[in-house]
């Protein structure tokens, strides 16, 4: 794996590294539970809970570690109780959990996938509904830790404790959302497990792949980004702020005289259209436009007029150099996203989940649902590497796969996409793999957009422009000053 991204397993690929520690190392699978149990316990602890500890057990490992849990909080002095659903009748838990100064969920473990039943089901609405801080065992019951999938109640947790690693359930949504604060506690198993991690959290270390400007550079060898269009202000003007030393847009021969006023840093061209839509008859003077570009951006503010629909598409399979595709470049293609395979040149698509949808011809609530499975599936499909964009941002080629663990609320408002695929294109333009350019437009986005909201003073009150500005901060990375 990337030595930028931080490991992420997925359920088969933590218990094979638990299946080697226990009969390759030989470290008994009690020692690792008495290990993971102390872990929790020390956590509870932590919060000073004012009223008794209440922990629910499940039947396997994870109701063994809630256990363990329950021993070591008695011998530190905690009012503690343990109720094991599968040995006892659970009986009126919203009662039993009255007054709890914190609820343990030892429910389920990495192993679960599908829908919680009986009495596990009423157990979760119960902790839900209790109102303590809530306290999940190595990832909130409910949550499919190979994809963050949920298919019926999960825990909503305050705080996760996981064993070893963290797993790619906790980071993507929706089972981001159940687990709260997350730590990752060691249990005793060394490095050196065979099993790979299933992906991985982007880490500021995929900075560091970026090509320093030096004393002879020079706005040409820093590449060239090449786009299309409205919106493509805000990718273009990001695209220069992210490295990118020389950006010309496309537009409509009508909107030139308008775009160059407005943002002298960008060259324009003029192609052929009206009513500020491009035409099919430009995709000569894009073709010419993009001759010499090391990447380019299409979409953004292109619109769906007919004839533009009909640009894109012959304008993505001409296009020789590396491309982001982004909103109406990615609507061109709803229903059809395996004609992009067609492409002889890197592609990265950064679609929300409703334009992704369109892609696959599904709803935004059935992407919403399997957001890892349908980014793969559109990758493959696409030959491509997809952004799929949301809190827990998803970059897969189909294969590899990473997530931005950064919280980025700043970032929920208007043309934050454009410039997202305005410093993707950069990242491709300056060198970088399209697996890598997309991580590291994906982390500096993040960062930007936190370093905007700073600077602002207010979350809600950030926008675009602010996090263009904000650019430089989420790219810095520790470099000698010539």
């Amino acid at each position: 794996m990337e030595s930028w991204l931080s490991p992420l397993f997925d359920a088969d690929g933590i218990r094979a590294v638990d299946r080697w520690a226990i009969e390759d190392q030989g470290i008994p699978g009690a020692e690792l539970m008495e290990a993971a149990g102390t872990a929790l316990a020390e956590a509870i602890a932590g919060l000073a809970p004012r009223g008794p500890v209440r922990i629910v057990c499940g039947k396997g490992n994870n109701g063994g570690d809630g256990l363990v849990a329950a021993r070591h909080l008695h011998r530190l002095g905690f009012e503690v109780e343990a109720l094991e659903l599968e040995k006892a009748e659970p009986g009126d838990l919203d009662a039993w959990l009255e007054g709890s100064g914190a609820v343990v969920d030892a429910i389920f473990g990495t192993g679960f996938s599908g829908v919680a039943r009986e009495p596990a089901a009423g157990a979760i609405e119960a902790i839900n509904r209790c109102g303590a801080p809530v306290v999940a065992c190595d990832i909130a019951s409910g949550v499919d830790a190979s994809s963050g999938e949920i298919e019926g109640v999960a825990v909503e947790a305050d705080l996760t404790i996981s064993f070893h690693a963290a797993k790619l359930g906790h980071r993507i949504a929706p089972g981001k959302w159940h687990t709260g604060k997350l730590r990752v506690e060691p249990i005793g198993i060394p490095d050196g497990a065979p099993s790979a991690p299933a992906g991985g959290a982007i880490e500021p270390a995929v900075l560091d792949l970026l090509p320093v400007r030096g004393s002879r550079s020079t706005k040409f060898s820093s590449g060239r980004s090449r786009g299309l269009t409205g919106a493509v202000r805000m990718s273009s003007l990001a695209a220069i702020r992210a490295g990118a030393g020389y950006a010309t847009v496309a537009v409509p021969a009508d909107l030139e005289a308008i775009f160059e006023a407005s943002q002298p840093e960008v060259m324009s061209v003029g192609c052929p259209g009206g009513d500020g839509c491009l035409a099919p008859a430009g995709l000569k003077a894009i073709r010419k436009a993009f001759e010499r570009a090391a990447a380019g951006v299409l979409g953004p503010g292109m619109g769906r007029d007919p004839g533009t629909v009909e640009l894109a598409r012959e304008a993505v399979t001409a296009i020789e150099a590396p491309l982001v595709l982004d909103a109406d470049g990615l609507n061109a293609f709803a229903g059809e996203v395996a004609l992009l395979a067609e492409r002889g040149a890197p592609t990265v698509l950064t679609p929300h989940a409703g334009e992704l949808g369109r892609l696959l011809d599904r709803s935004s609530e059935q992407i919403a649902a399997k957001r890892l499975a349908a980014a793969r599936e559109a990758a493959s499909m696409a030959g491509a590497v997809v952004v799929l964009k949301g809190d827990d941002t998803i970059v897969t080629d189909g294969q590899r796969v990473a997530v931005n663990a950064l919280a980025a609320p700043a970032l929920a408002t208007a043309g934050t996409g454009d410039v997202l695929s305005g410093i993707t294109a950069a990242m491709l333009a300056r060198g970088l793999e399209p697996f890598a350019a997309a991580c590291a437009a994906v982390l500096a986005h993040a960062r930007a957009g936190g370093e905007a909201a700073r600077r602002v003073g207010l979350v809600e009150s950030v926008i675009a422009t602010d996090v263009i500005d904000s650019i430089p901060a989420g790219l810095r990375i520790a470099v000698p000053v010539e």
